[in-house]
């Protein structure tokens, strides 16, 4: 009993997520957009056999010249892919594991988030929120963007250290706050615990999906600035050290992958995805398509009739309305910590949604970088983060107007449950076996030319899978990639450090 209890929440989540993975447990596979996973799962594990860490190259995509692809394109989902066709699962069943476990920690991060302003039933809310909005569907069963899930999964766990390390440092009786004392409180267990999740969180959005960090890192970095100005203000500059060595911390981990990204990307024909087809200014959705736009499983076109939904979710959009009402209300009356977050949910709702409008062009124009996000509506990730955090405060809200919490989560579980189960469904079931996903001709051809943007600028492609390739050109690290390396590694040495000494004491 006390098990049930001490872990109720999460159990409730892992139960409650079922309808959202059901598909994985059908033999066979669904067809997505981006249809190359199996191909990539199957050879990152190829690579991890054959003793490569980190896999930057793999031998059989490239048209069969091999091709830098983990060099450039998020590495994490497909680690743990490579990791599970070790324990023996074929790539296909290693797969639908690694897309299955996104979905998962999906829920569990958003429950352990939003349990600390809403309580156990208002993050069991928040979560199953989370896990069922529509965009998630969309990333999982139409897009099938693995690395853009897995991002979903890590934003709240990326949230949630840093809240806690903040929470941790403001603790006046545990903490003295001054600078002299930043050794000792940056070995204090619960304070090095939390410095351990919050880099490891954001070093999981960035090895996750690229584009993913970019977008999010405005949204904590403003976090971070409003806890360094309450620390400067209170005097209490360790809290700075800690927040911003946490970040540090967090690049250091991941430098192995972003490092080279950034710096041998010119050597790669990345940049023909910007425009064309992938233009922003072709991809604005239409303000009416984030209330209700038809469910499909095509693609994404000018105008406001696309051939897939963009559509928040009306319970979404009621509820956080609702608790941004009940929010204001309370602020009015007291402030406190719940209503700011209220505050803050809201407010990234809003500058999500506004980028994702027409209106927001001359922001897009303004900043270059933005141009790799193809398309505005990849803001729905973080729309779906901040709406599903607002919903579960409803069950915080309305105790306060003497209504049962159990019964405001068990009403508010159901109603998502309800509308929001059947979009999580491919189109339809190919009965495949893994051996159609990983023979010659669908490694070298098919699933080369459907990801072959980071070949050399001047690569000729062969215009016929009798011009493959039979070997692959070797491969060796750059200095680039070797620095980066050990960056990363001085990362690891450092927390590694810090927990076995936390260990011994």
């Amino acid at each position: 009993m006390g098990f049930l209890r001490k872990y109720f929440g999460i159990i409730v989540v892992l139960v409650l997520s079922f309808w959202a993975i059901k598909p994985l447990f059908v033999p066979g596979f669904f067809p997505m957009h981006d249809d190359t996973q199996v191909a990539r799962v199957f050879e990152m594990g190829k690579m991890l056999q054959s003793g490569m860490f980190p896999v930057r190259w793999v031998p059989d995509l490239g048209y069969g010249y091999g091709y830098p692809i983990f060099n450039f394109y998020a590495p994490l989902a497909y680690y743990v892919g490579g990791f599970f066709t070790l324990l023996g699962f074929d790539a296909l069943i290693a797969t639908k594991i690694m897309m299955l476990v996104g979905i998962i920690l999906a829920g569990i991060f958003m429950y352990l988030l939003a349990r600390e302003f809403w309580g156990e039933l208002g993050g069991i809310v928040s979560s199953l929120f989370y896990i069922y909005a529509p965009y998630h569907a969309l990333d999982i069963y139409v897009r099938g963007d693995v690395a853009e899930v897995w991002a979903y999964g890590l934003i709240p766990l990326m949230f949630f250290g840093f809240y806690k390390l903040y929470q941790q440092l403001s603790i006046k009786n545990d903490l003295p706050p001054i600078i002299s004392n930043f050794k000792f409180q940056i070995s204090n267990f619960y304070v090095w615990k939390w410095v351990v999740v919050g880099s490891l969180g954001y070093a999981g959005v960035i090895l996750s999906h690229n584009l993913t960090a970019m977008m999010v890192t405005p949204f904590i970095t403003i976090v971070i600035l409003l806890y360094c100005f309450i620390a400067y203000r209170n005097k209490k500059l360790f809290i700075i050290y800690c927040l911003v060595f946490t970040i540090l911390l967090g690049l250091m981990l991941s430098a192995f992958y972003w490092i080279p990204a950034l710096l041998e990307m010119k050597y790669t024909n990345v940049l023909s995805q910007i425009g064309g087809g992938a233009d922003f200014r072709n991809h604005f959705i239409c303000l009416g398509q984030l209330w209700d736009s038809q469910w499909g499983f095509g693609g994404s076109a000018q105008g406001c009739i696309d051939g897939l939904s963009f559509k928040i979710g009306k319970l979404h959009i009621l509820l956080a309305l609702a608790a941004f009402l009940f929010g204001a209300n309370q602020f009015l009356k007291k402030k406190s910590e719940g209503t700011l977050i209220i505050g803050f949910s809201v407010l990234g709702l809003l500058v999500s949604v506004f980028l994702m409008l027409e209106i927001s062009k001359p922001v897009w124009e303004a900043i270059p970088a933005m141009a790799f996000f193809q398309y505005p509506w990849r803001f729905l990730l973080l729309v779906s983060f901040f709406s599903s955090l607002a919903c579960g405060s409803l069950v915080f809200f309305l105790t306060k107007f003497k209504v049962k919490p159990y019964f405001t989560a068990a009403v508010l579980v159901f109603f998502v449950l309800f509308f929001n189960t059947k979009l999580f469904a491919p189109q339809t079931i190919y009965q495949k076996t893994v051996a159609d996903y990983t023979n010659e001709r669908a490694l070298k051809w098919v699933a080369s030319r459907t990801s072959d943007e980071f070949l050399p600028p001047d690569f000729k492609k062969p215009k016929s899978e009798h011009e493959i390739a039979e070997n692959p050109i070797p491969f060796e690290e750059t200095n680039i990639q070797k620095v980066a390396n050990l960056i990363s590694l001085l990362g690891i040495v450092i927390m590694t450090v810090g927990i076995i000494k936390l260990i011994r004491r």
